[in-house]
Protein backbone atom coordinates (compact mmCIF):
# COMPACT_ATOMS: atom_id res chain seq x y z
CA UNK A 1 0.00 0.00 0.00
CA UNK A 2 2.71 2.34 -1.09
CA UNK A 3 1.88 3.22 -4.76
CA UNK A 4 0.69 6.73 -5.34
CA UNK A 5 -2.56 4.68 -6.68
CA UNK A 6 -3.85 2.99 -3.94
CA UNK A 7 -2.75 6.19 -1.09
CA UNK A 8 -4.84 8.20 -3.40
CA UNK A 9 -7.20 6.67 -3.37
CA UNK A 10 -7.58 5.85 0.48
CA UNK A 11 -6.64 9.54 1.06
CA UNK A 12 -9.61 10.28 -1.51
CA UNK A 13 -12.07 7.87 0.13
CA UNK A 14 -10.82 9.59 3.44
CA UNK A 15 -9.58 6.04 5.02
CA UNK A 16 -6.24 5.84 7.20
CA UNK A 17 -3.32 3.77 6.54
CA UNK A 18 -2.40 1.86 9.52
CA UNK A 19 0.83 -0.28 9.33
CA UNK A 20 1.00 -0.89 12.93
CA UNK A 21 -1.10 -3.10 14.19
CA UNK A 22 -0.84 -3.49 18.03
CA UNK A 23 -2.55 -1.45 20.66
CA UNK A 24 -3.47 1.15 17.37
CA UNK A 25 -6.58 3.13 18.23
CA UNK A 26 -8.36 2.97 14.73
CA UNK A 27 -7.68 -1.04 14.52
CA UNK A 28 -9.67 -3.49 16.24
CA UNK A 29 -8.23 -6.00 18.17
CA UNK A 30 -10.70 -8.57 18.59
CA UNK A 31 -11.09 -8.97 14.65
CA UNK A 32 -7.56 -9.28 14.62
CA UNK A 33 -7.30 -11.84 17.47
CA UNK A 34 -10.51 -14.00 16.08
CA UNK A 35 -8.30 -13.97 12.35
CA UNK A 36 -5.37 -15.56 13.86
CA UNK A 37 -7.34 -17.88 15.88
CA UNK A 38 -9.08 -19.05 12.53
CA UNK A 39 -5.59 -18.88 10.48
CA UNK A 40 -4.03 -20.93 13.26
CA UNK A 41 -6.72 -23.67 13.49
CA UNK A 42 -5.77 -27.23 12.77
CA UNK A 43 -8.77 -27.46 10.52
CA UNK A 44 -7.99 -24.42 8.63
CA UNK A 45 -7.59 -25.63 4.77
CA UNK A 46 -5.08 -22.99 3.81
CA UNK A 47 -6.57 -22.36 0.71
CA UNK A 48 -10.55 -22.75 -0.31
CA UNK A 49 -11.53 -24.02 -3.36
CA UNK A 50 -14.25 -21.49 -3.44
CA UNK A 51 -16.01 -18.99 -1.48
CA UNK A 52 -18.86 -21.39 -1.07
CA UNK A 53 -16.16 -23.30 0.41
CA UNK A 54 -14.63 -20.41 2.45
CA UNK A 55 -18.29 -19.90 3.69
CA UNK A 56 -19.29 -23.35 4.54
CA UNK A 57 -15.71 -23.39 6.85
CA UNK A 58 -16.54 -20.10 8.60
CA UNK A 59 -19.67 -21.28 9.20
CA UNK A 60 -18.89 -24.38 11.50
CA UNK A 61 -15.84 -22.59 12.32
CA UNK A 62 -17.77 -19.65 14.15
CA UNK A 63 -20.75 -21.28 15.05
CA UNK A 64 -18.40 -24.27 17.16
CA UNK A 65 -16.00 -21.27 18.16
CA UNK A 66 -19.10 -18.98 19.78
CA UNK A 67 -21.27 -22.08 21.27
CA UNK A 68 -19.45 -24.84 21.95
CA UNK A 69 -15.35 -23.99 22.94
CA UNK A 70 -14.69 -22.86 26.78
CA UNK A 71 -12.23 -19.98 26.80
CA UNK A 72 -9.95 -19.13 29.33
CA UNK A 73 -9.98 -15.50 29.04
CA UNK A 74 -13.81 -15.79 30.33
CA UNK A 75 -13.89 -18.64 32.98
CA UNK A 76 -14.28 -21.38 30.91
CA UNK A 77 -17.15 -19.90 29.71
CA UNK A 78 -18.40 -19.89 25.75
CA UNK A 79 -18.26 -16.11 23.82
CA UNK A 80 -22.24 -17.23 23.77
CA UNK A 81 -23.12 -17.64 27.10
CA UNK A 82 -21.24 -14.95 28.50
CA UNK A 83 -23.14 -12.76 26.02
CA UNK A 84 -26.62 -14.07 27.09
CA UNK A 85 -26.09 -13.53 30.23
CA UNK A 86 -26.21 -17.23 31.09
CA UNK A 87 -22.88 -17.69 32.50
CA UNK A 88 -23.08 -16.51 35.86
CA UNK A 89 -26.56 -19.17 36.40
CA UNK A 90 -23.28 -22.15 34.61
CA UNK A 91 -20.88 -20.74 36.90
CA UNK A 92 -23.34 -20.97 40.19
CA UNK A 93 -23.71 -24.35 39.15
CA UNK A 94 -20.59 -25.27 38.82
CA UNK A 95 -19.69 -23.69 42.25
CA UNK A 96 -22.31 -25.86 43.75
CA UNK A 97 -21.21 -29.41 42.09
CA UNK A 98 -17.21 -28.71 43.33
CA UNK A 99 -18.97 -28.26 46.80
CA UNK A 100 -21.26 -31.46 46.50
CA UNK A 101 -18.11 -32.87 45.46
CA UNK A 102 -15.91 -30.82 48.36
CA UNK A 103 -18.08 -31.99 51.02
CA UNK A 104 -18.70 -35.71 49.75
CA UNK A 105 -14.73 -36.02 49.50
CA UNK A 106 -12.55 -33.65 51.12
CA UNK A 107 -9.72 -36.18 51.11
CA UNK A 108 -9.91 -35.44 47.28
CA UNK A 109 -9.19 -31.93 47.65
CA UNK A 110 -5.99 -31.69 49.85
CA UNK A 111 -8.07 -29.61 52.32
CA UNK A 112 -9.13 -26.76 49.93
CA UNK A 113 -12.37 -26.25 48.66
CA UNK A 114 -12.28 -25.98 44.85
CA UNK A 115 -13.76 -23.16 42.85
CA UNK A 116 -14.43 -22.77 39.47
CA UNK A 117 -12.48 -19.75 37.35
CA UNK A 118 -14.05 -16.56 38.15
CA UNK A 119 -16.38 -14.59 35.59
CA UNK A 120 -13.73 -11.68 34.50
CA UNK A 121 -14.93 -8.04 34.90
CA UNK A 122 -13.29 -6.82 31.63
CA UNK A 123 -12.04 -8.95 29.11
CA UNK A 124 -8.75 -7.53 26.80
CA UNK A 125 -6.85 -8.36 24.13
CA UNK A 126 -3.59 -6.65 25.12
CA UNK A 127 -4.31 -5.51 28.56
CA UNK A 128 -2.66 -2.09 29.75
CA UNK A 129 -0.29 -1.55 32.23
CA UNK A 130 -1.89 -0.93 35.20
CA UNK A 131 -2.00 2.52 36.52
CA UNK A 132 -2.87 4.03 39.77
CA UNK A 133 -6.49 4.30 40.36
CA UNK A 134 -8.13 7.85 40.02
CA UNK A 135 -10.36 9.39 42.86
CA UNK A 136 -13.80 9.68 40.55
CA UNK A 137 -15.59 11.16 43.30
CA UNK A 138 -16.59 14.82 41.90
CA UNK A 139 -15.12 17.90 42.40
CA UNK A 140 -17.07 20.65 43.91
CA UNK A 141 -16.96 24.39 42.43
CA UNK A 142 -18.39 27.30 43.68
CA UNK A 143 -20.29 28.97 41.63
CA UNK A 144 -20.46 32.83 42.12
Amino acid sequence: MTSNTVSGLLALLGIDQSHSRPRVSNDNPYSEAQFKTLKYCPAFPGTFGSVDDANVFCDQFFRYYNNEHRHSGIGMHTPASVHDGSAAEIHARRAATLNAAFLAHPERFHGRRPCPPPLPSRVWINKPPTTQEVDPSPQTTQVA
